[in-house]
C-alpha cells in the first residue's frame, strides 16, 4: 500500500506572522492553511499511513506543537508517524528533541533552516543530531527555497548536510521535495551517502520540474532513494499520486525519455517505514 512520507497538521494560528502573509501573498489572499487531525485522517483514507510533521519555525511564525501531534499520532500508532521538531536556535533544544522521542512517543525529527533562520552545517548544532544518531531516529529536512522572505535562503542548499552526512554515516536524513529547486544538488548528496534519501512532496504542482527531477534521478541511478509524498495540505496524496501517475503525458509524442512504469510503481510502493527505521 501507498505510505505518504511528508504531511502536515495545521490547527487555527499555527500558522502566522510572516509566514501567513506569505502564504496569502503566494496563493492568494483567503488562503488559509488548516490541516486538522480529522482532515488528516480523511486525506489517508485507504492508504497504509503517513509521516506527521511538528515545526518549530518560530522564526517565521510557523509552529506546530509536538504534543499535537503526538496526541494525533497516539490515535492510530500503527499507520501514523509522528516526527518531533525543535528551535536549534535554542539551548535545550537537544533535551526537548529527547523528551519528544522518549516520552511523547515520536518517531523522528523535523528540521527547515529557511524557516527556523539557523545555518545547518554550524558545529553548535551538531550535537542535535549527535542526539538523533544515538536515538537512532530519522532526521527530514525542508533544504530548499521558500517564499518567507525572512527565511535564510543561503542555509537552504541540500549541500549544507554533506558534512553532517560525513560526521553521522549511520544516520538515516530525508531531504524534502528533491531539495527544489536545487534538485541535482540534491541527487548528488544522496547519491554521495547510502542514508539519505529525497521525498518528491510538493512537485505535482510544477509538471515540467516534476519531470525533470525524474529523469535525472534516473540519469544519476538514485531513483531507488525516491520516497512518495504530498506536502499535505498544500497537495493532497492522491493529488500526488495522480501528478505521478500522469508525468510522462508532458512527453507524450516527443523523443524526450519517458520515465518508465516500473520506476513509478517502486516509488509509489516503497516501504518507507521499513527504510527508514520506522517499523522492525
Amino acid at each position: 500500500m501507498i505510505f505518504d512520507s511528508h504531511t502536515h497538521l495545521f490547527g487555527p494560528g499555527m500558522v502566522s506572522g510572516p509566514s501567513d502573509e506569505a502564504i496569502k501573498r503566494a496563493w492568494g489572499p483567503n488562503m488559509n492553511i488548516i490541516a486538522t487531525p480529522e482532515q488528516h485522517r480523511e486525506n489517508l483514507e485507504g492508504f497504509r499511513g503517513s509521516i506527521v510533521l511538528a515545526f518549530a519555525g518560530n522564526a517565521t511564525g510557523m509552529v506546530v506543537p509536538n504534543e499535537y501531534v503526538a496526541d494525533y499520532c497516539a490515535t492510530d500508532p500503527d499507520r501514523l508517524f509522528g516526527f518531533a521538531s525543535v528551535d536549534p536556535n535554542h539551548l535545550n533544544c537537544v533535551t526537548e528533541f529527547e523528551t519528544a522521542i522518549r516520552e511523547m512517543k515520536l518517531r523522528g525529527l523535523k528540521l527547515g533552516p529557511i524557516y527556523q533562520n539557523f545555518y545547518p552545517d554550524a558545529k553548535e548544532h551538531f550535537a542535535l543530531y549527535a542526539k538523533a544518531d544515538e536515538l537512532n531516529v530519522p532526521i527530514l529536512w525542508h533544504q530548499g527555497t521558500s517564499f518567507v522572505p525572512e527565511g535564510y535562503l543561503d542555509a537552504s542548499r541540500p549541500a549544507m548536510l554533506d558534512p553532517i552526512a560525513r560526521a553521522f554515516p549511520n544516520l538515516k536524513m530525508i531531504v524534502a521535495h528533491m531539495g527544489h529547486p536545487w534538485v541535482d544538488e540534491c541527487i548528488s548528496l544522496v547519491r554521495k551517502h547510502p542514508n539519505l534519501y529525497m521525498d518528491l512532496s510538493a512537485l505535482g504542482g510544477r509538471p515540467w520540474q516534476f519531470y525533470n527531477a525524474l529523469v535525472s534521478a534516473l540519469e544519476y541511478g538514485v531513483q531507488d532513494k525516491i520516497l512518495f509524498g504530498s506536502d499535505y495540505p498544500f497537495f493532497t496524496t492522491k493529488q500526488t499520486i495522480d501528478s505521478l501517475m500522469r508525468i510522462n503525458d508532458l512527453v507524450e509524442g516527443t523523443k524526450l525519455p519517458r520515465v518508465p512504469d516500473s520506476v513509478i510503481e517502486a516509488i509509489l510502493h516503497r516501504p518507507t517505514p521499513e527504510l527508514l527505521g520506522l517499523v522492525k
